[in-house]
């Protein structure tokens, strides 16, 4: 007769399974095993799907932002049949001449674009008012998605890029006025709304856009030198898209005044969800791993702890194929049932935050590999537990050898006995001790790099000017000159200083593409950048840039670059590296004096810089009348990575809840014959229950600060491969300060010791009975 302390399910379960095997259905029996087992371990079964869960949901939601990074340009420019190369030029090109050129399919244009002043909501925004025909374009379609499109029976009708209009509040119907270079003012409304994807996202590809009718465009700006043509070229390669424009340059001999192409439309929209996609990804794939270590561990723990439940299925027919089956289904199901609650998590979370669905392949691909690696690794457990020799009766025993060094240290040191054994139970068995470390410290390592990210944004909140922006405000003329606006700057009390700045396209060496370059401050008087390698620049020449251009021009900081600006040629020395948030770091610096006259003069802009504790709102408000803009701290784009990082922290606890629930099972199955000896010895249950925690506790602590101390050395450098990467630069990555990292470590060995209390201490307090081993 099988005893119900010999097995771990309930005895009608084996009569069951009895009966199940001898009638040659041990599928059924199986199943049968199999729900016995999650149910009477439902806390650890639930915690292992719930870790798997959110582990998915992150991939899910990575691999979606990943990948719409780039898709909100592929599609639109795929729709709208965008062009690969947009040409500026002063006066209207050779079309047969650009037609001609080897590469080029279709020609969009040429079409007329003048800039504007856009008022409303008492403030003014500049917007570009560019040519269309009163049929829809076949190449660079803009894609309509509410109102109509051009009508010259509406001649002050125009269509704005849907980006510009949301930041503007306009609607279809919308009445606005825009303000010439002539200062004449005109009435307009919005006929509709549309995208493209031939220019960037508003604000950070400015100005804004508006499509208009030429009979209203030349209302606008009747003077023809103040205008410019556009005209786009779309490609059989896109790869081709440097040497074709070297050939439209050379061809248009002189004519072109800046050059766009697709790679910068397509960085322009992609940057801050990569930001955030990266870091899913990392967190996700770490998470991942931990999660199988977790599964593993379990498997591992469970098998150990079913030696006799196993050893009697054998008894009872089971093969050993069977066995492994059943143990590898068990915790196969728990893993997949954690996929698919992650999958429907995930595709729930970014239709509802992106708008825009995982695609069916990232899910099947996501869900595939998860499950794979879920297999792998409780694969090796089961098949031990395959192995188990069909002996119902012997007793299984932990393995016994030569005490730790860590056992030993405590014996020297003359601890209470209590604490001595828990240290020797610690590491009884060596492989389970290391994954439970392992299953705790890269969850621990993840919190701390997250923890890092954190602190980096909390610098760039409190420290802008090390992200390049020192001025927390900027202002322009609008109807004042620039000398009257400068001084209505520096009147206010609150203001330190004031940079004019000039910010204009120049032509890349080699004149395959257009950089931004920005002229703020004087050679003597510079804007106070933050150097992050080289130095300031000095002298009229010298320049600072981006690790975004670096990167772009293949240069380093001492090297010398020729530029095209206005169709002067500009040579300048690169002194330093600044920390560059804007454009993808592709940004060149330098004293406005480094320009010509006719570039610098009269100054596009004003940097204000603040006093110490000044409210950037107040001088806002009190500098009415010029159009003044507010720095938007990095801090604030990527403020929702503070959300992100408390999901996936909340995640990774589970993921080392759930080892440490293991790993106190295996302890208590390990030494559940020892609890009765150290009653018999006379140990109360307070001292019983120590020993317990102890072993657990060790291997948290180990795990924890491993964790910890890895995170901390590698999340600054983390951070700065990242922002390397993304062209910011590198320079900007915090470690977690010291008080939050010794917050965290107690805060993780706390739960950790407590997890392990609980079940130790019921544990202890139970009668267990001395039986002949």
């Amino acid at each position: 007769m099988i005893s119900r302390a010999e097995l771990s399910v309930p005895r009608d379960t084996v009569r069951d399974m009895v009966f199940t095997v001898g009638g040659g259905w041990p599928m059924i029996a199986e199943w049968r095993w199999i729900r016995s087992d999650l149910r009477a371990r439902r806390m650890q079964a639930t915690l292992t799907v719930l870790a798997v869960a959110g582990i998915v949901a992150a991939l899910v939601t990575a691999a979606t932002l990943l990948e719409e990074g780039t898709n909100p340009w592929r599609g639109l420019f795929t729709r709208g049949h965008g062009a690969h190369v947009w040409i500026h030029t002063k006066d209207a090109p050779d079309i047969s001449a650009l037609g001609s050129l080897n590469g080029v399919t279709e020609i969009a244009g040429p079409y007329l674009s003048a800039p504007a002043t856009l008022a409303g909501s008492g403030r003014k925004v500049p917007v570009a008012l560019q040519e269309a025909p009163t049929a829809l374009p076949k190449v660079a379609t803009p894609l309509l998605t509410e109102g109509r499109w051009l009508d010259p029976a509406d001649p002050d009708g125009v269509v704005v890029e849907r980006s510009f209009a949301a930041a503007t509040g306009l609607r279809p119907g919308s009445a606005f006025t825009v303000t010439g270079l002539n200062g004449a003012t005109h009435a307009l409304f919005v006929k509709g709304i549309a995208e493209s994807g031939d220019q960037g996202f508003y604000p950070d590809w400015a100005p804004g856009l508006a499509w208009t009718l030429r009979q209203t465009l030349t209302l606008v700006e009747p003077a023809s030198g103040r205008s410019e043509n556009v005209t786009g070229l779309r490609l059989a390669d896109p790869e081709d898209t440097n040497l074709v424009v070297q050939q439209a340059v050379t061809a248009l001999a002189g004519q072109v005044q800046r050059i766009s192409t697709w790679r910068e439309v397509r960085a322009s929209m992609e940057l801050d969800n990569r930001l955030l996609g990266l870091l899913l990804a990392l967190f996700g794939a770490a998470g991942l791993v931990g999660a199988a270590l977790a599964l593993a561990n379990a498997t591992g723990g469970r098998v150990l702890g079913q030696l006799r439940d196993l050893a009697t299925l054998k008894s009872l027919g089971f093969t050993p194929r069977q066995v492994s089956t059943m143990l590898l289904a068990e915790h196969g199901l728990l893993g997949l049932l954690g996929i698919l609650i992650g999958l429907a998590a995930g595709h729930v979370i970014t239709a509802a935050t992106l708008r825009v669905p995982p695609s069916p392949g990232q899910l099947a691909a996501i869900g595939l590999g998860t499950i794979l690696i879920v297999l792998i690794a409780v694969w090796l457990p089961a098949w031990r537990g395959g192995r188990t020799a069909p002996i119902p009766a012997a007793p299984a025993i932990p393995p016994h050898g030569r005490l730790s060094r860590l056992a030993r240290l405590a014996l020297l040191v003359r601890l209470p006995p209590a604490l001595v054994l828990g240290t020797r139970d610690a590491f009884t068995r060596r492989v389970p001790a290391v994954l439970t470390s392992a299953g705790l410290a890269l969850p621990m390592m993840m919190i701390t790099i997250g923890l890092g990210c954190w602190a980096t944004l909390d610098d760039f909140a409190k420290n802008p000017a090390k992200v390049g922006q020192a001025a927390a405000l900027s202002v322009r003329p609008g109807d004042l000159t620039a000398d009257e606006a400068r001084v209505r700057a520096m009147a206010d009390p609150a203001v330190a200083a004031v940079y004019p700045g000039v910010e204009l396209d120049a032509l890349a060496p080699g004149q395959t593409r257009t950089v931004r370059t920005r002229a703020l401050g004087s050679s003597t008087a510079p804007y106070p950048f933050h150097v992050a390698e080289g130095r300031m620049f000095r002298e009229r020449g010298e320049a600072v840039a981006g690790q975004g251009l670096l990167d772009l021009l293949s240069v380093r900081v001492g090297d010398r670059v020729r530029l095209t600006i206005g169709g002067t040629p500009l040579i300048v020395h690169i002194v330093g590296r600044v920390v560059e948030p804007e454009q993808d770091g592709e940004v060149l610096s330098f004293g406005i004096d480094t320009l010509a006259a006719k570039d610098a003069v009269p100054p596009h802009f004003f940097a204000l810089v603040l006093k110490d504790g000044a409210d950037a709102q107040e001088v806002r408000a009190r500098l009415q009348g010029l159009e003044v803009t507010e720095a938007v701290n990095p801090a604030d784009r990527l403020a929702v990575i503070r959300v992100i990082i408390i999901a996936l922290i909340v995640v990774l606890a589970l993921i080392g809840l759930a080892n440490l629930l293991t790993a106190s099972a295996l302890g208590l199955r390990d030494h559940v014959r020892d609890l009765a000896v150290l009653q018999a010895m006379g140990l109360t249950p307070r001292q019983v229950m120590a020993t317990l925690v102890t072993g657990t506790g060790i291997l948290a602590v180990l795990g924890v600060l491993s964790g910890a101390t890895a995170g901390a050395l590698l999340s600054r450098s983390l951070i700065d491969w990242e922002g390397h990467g993304s062209g910011v630069g590198a320079g900007i990555g915090r470690a977690p300060t010291p008080t939050t990292l010794t917050a965290a470590i107690l805060i993780a060995v706390s739960a950790a010791l407590l997890v392990a209390l609980i079940p130790a201490r019921r544990a202890a307090r139970a009668r267990v009975p001395v039986t002949a081993g």
